[in-house]
């Protein structure tokens, strides 16, 4: 029985005595931002606390002036949508050879302008008939095309084999110098490479050869359309990004090609402006409800950053039927961040005794322990499950967010577990470290509650299984401790709380930083394999579920890019992310 299990038969709802309480629960990595310590600084009750100095709200309270006046979707607007809508039905269906570079390139284009949750059936099945009309003829000798069709049906959940790229190889192993100026086929096969599982040694090779040679080529092209396209594949390869942004970036792209096809073109741009319409409306909402709990002014050392935690709800899900499902997952969002920083970065150890006992108990007559300042939050949680399981019992399905309490208490227990070997001045092993880390990353809280808001019918046994830790969630959690380590540990060094990763290695093993950084890259990219894997089919659960997992493996490459902490510093690459999403609309003009 794994950890999470065995916490869920010996902590039920019951109060725990926290003095004789004893961490039980198997542990492992943190998102949001949780740092550990050093000897030197190891926290005791008297010691002042490790303020963290994070940057104010950059955007206040902006998204209230999006009114529902000013986010209207016009019955005009709609009947445009949906004749566009049909038309590309018409053009989806009337290509009859599913496995024809026409209906191929049709298909890609419709998921990567990010329109493909309006065809979902449809591209279901033409994919289903493209992998069964592979495994009879695979000969196609086009690079870009049987690159393109290995990515659209792995990207299915369909296995097919990477020896299909054998024949653009010499025998040395080595892809053909023939290709090496083939822009679209470099392209395609760099993005076919990320979707590899481990043990695929010819991925391995096609990725280092695109990379290389589409690098190279970025300085010869000036302003050609191409240029952009490499630039934006080498930044946010198609797997990696979160689709609304995906999508958004695609568009510009998809524009400036010759060969794009104009109905498409401008069904997408009103989708996607329609569909803002609709996320900034929920952003306001949700922005009333911050302002009225006040929590910025009564728990001023936490990240203020609403509307950067409502961005990357949107990357778990960004599709209309699923706007209950962020409006729940953002307001426990909220309080995971809080959370988070009040473990890291405020409250002594005394005060994490308490309300670590607190949250076990999840009762209302707990709050009496804690201290004032706490107290506004610790009722904020209570309050936000309460709301939660009122909205769900009128569909019979509050047993859900019993799960949801489940993953709080326990993310809270591992956060205490850190906040032990900050007080001891304890450096872990790595091993240690990871272990609790998986949970402390915050993404088995996020990848359960992400399921707790959604229409679909989720049985039990699947919440089970993804509180029992399955190999994808512990994947996506492992790249998101990862990444977020290897951006932040230093600046965490700079304000006393060291031990992340990169220090347990290098204690543990006597390693350099480098060293520990390049153990530790590979280990993401290792962790994107293993995601990879759980993808192909036979499927455990629903992919609707696997999907929000994969999602939010996501969100960690597209807000941490280039090792920078994106949440956290949200003054650049966050901020320019909610503009294009949430602020600027797309110009319709030319199409």
């Amino acid at each position: 029985m794994s950890g999470a299990m065995a916490t869920f038969s010996v902590f039920p709802h019951s109060l725990i005595n926290f003095n004789i309480w004893r961490y039980t629960c198997e542990p492992k990595v943190h998102s949001l931002k949780r740092k550990l310590m050093s000897p030197l600084l190891a926290m005791d009750v008297n010691s002042s606390r490790h303020l963290a100095n994070f940057h104010s709200n950059i955007w206040g309270y902006h998204f209230l002036s999006y009114t529902s006046q000013l986010t209207e979707i016009t019955t005009q607007e709609k009947l445009e949508v949906d004749e566009l809508k049909e038309k590309v039905m018409n053009m989806l269906m009337e290509i009859r050879d599913d496995n024809s570079t026409q209906k191929l390139v049709l298909i890609d284009a419709i998921q990567r302008l990010g329109v493909a949750y309006h065809f979902h059936n449809e591209i279901e099945t033409s994919i289903q008939n493209i992998f069964d009309a592979s495994k009879q003829n695979d000969n196609d000798n086009n690079l870009y095309v049987v690159s393109l069709r290995f990515r659209l049906v792995r990207q299915q959940g369909h296995y097919i084999s990477s020896d299909v790229f054998k024949q653009f190889m010499e025998r040395d192993g080595k892809f053909k110098k023939t290709l090496n100026n083939d822009v679209q086929a470099l392209l395609s096969l760099y993005e076919a490479a990320q979707i590899r599982v481990r043990g695929e040694d010819i991925l391995e090779e096609a990725l280092t050869f695109t990379t290389t040679h589409l690098e190279s080529m970025i300085p010869l092209l000036s302003d050609n359309p191409l240029k952009a396209q490499i630039i934006e594949a080498l930044t946010h390869p198609i797997h990696k990004v979160i689709p609304r942004l995906g999508a958004r970036k695609y568009i510009d792209i998809y524009e400036n090609m010759e060969s794009h096809n104009h109905l498409l073109l401008k069904f997408s741009k009103l989708d996607f402006n329609m569909l803002q319409k609709q996320h900034q409306r929920e952003l306001s909402e949700l922005t009333s409800w911050w302002k009225d709990l006040d929590l910025a002014s009564k728990v001023p050392y936490a990240r203020d950053k609403l509307v950067e935690g409502y961005t990357w709800t949107l990357g778990v899900y960004f599709e209309p039927q699923y706007s209950r499902a962020r409006r729940m997952l953002v307001k426990v969002f909220k309080m995971l961040s809080i959370c988070d920083d009040t473990y890291d970065a405020y409250a002594t150890f005394d005060e994490l005794v308490l309300f670590t006992n607190a949250i076990q108990r999840w009762d209302i007559n707990a709050m009496d322990s804690l201290p004032p300042y706490m107290r506004p939050f610790y009722q904020a949680i209570l309050d936000i499950f309460d709301e939660l399981e009122e909205e769900l019992t009128k569909e019979g399905k509050s047993d859900r967010v019993y799960y949801g309490k489940f993953e709080m208490k326990k993310l809270a227990r591992a956060y205490f577990k850190e906040a032990q070997w900050l007080n001891a001045g304890y450096i872990p092993n790595c091993d240690e470290y990871i272990k609790n880390a998986i949970v402390s990353t915050t993404f088995m809280a996020l990848g359960t509650t992400s399921l707790i808001g959604m229409e679909e019918f989720i049985t039990k046994d699947i919440f089970e299984w993804i509180t029992n830790e399955p190999s994808i969630l512990r994947a996506s959690s492992t790249i998101c401790r990862l990444m977020d380590d290897i951006s932040d540990h230093e600046s965490d060094q700079q304000r006393g709380h060291v031990a992340s990763v990169i220090e347990c290695y290098t204690k543990e093993y006597g390693a350099s930083k480098q060293e520990a950084y390049v153990k530790f890259r590979k280990e993401v990219k290792d962790a994107w394999k293993g995601i990879n894997k759980a993808l192909l089919r036979p499927i455990e659960v629903p992919i609707f579920v696997l999907q929000r997992i994969l999602n939010l493996a996501r969100t960690m490459d597209t807000f941490f890019q280039d090792e920078e902490d994106g949440y956290t510093n949200s003054n650049s690459k966050c901020k320019d992310i909610v503009t294009l999403l949430l602020v600027d609309s797309v110009t319709i003009g030319r199409s």
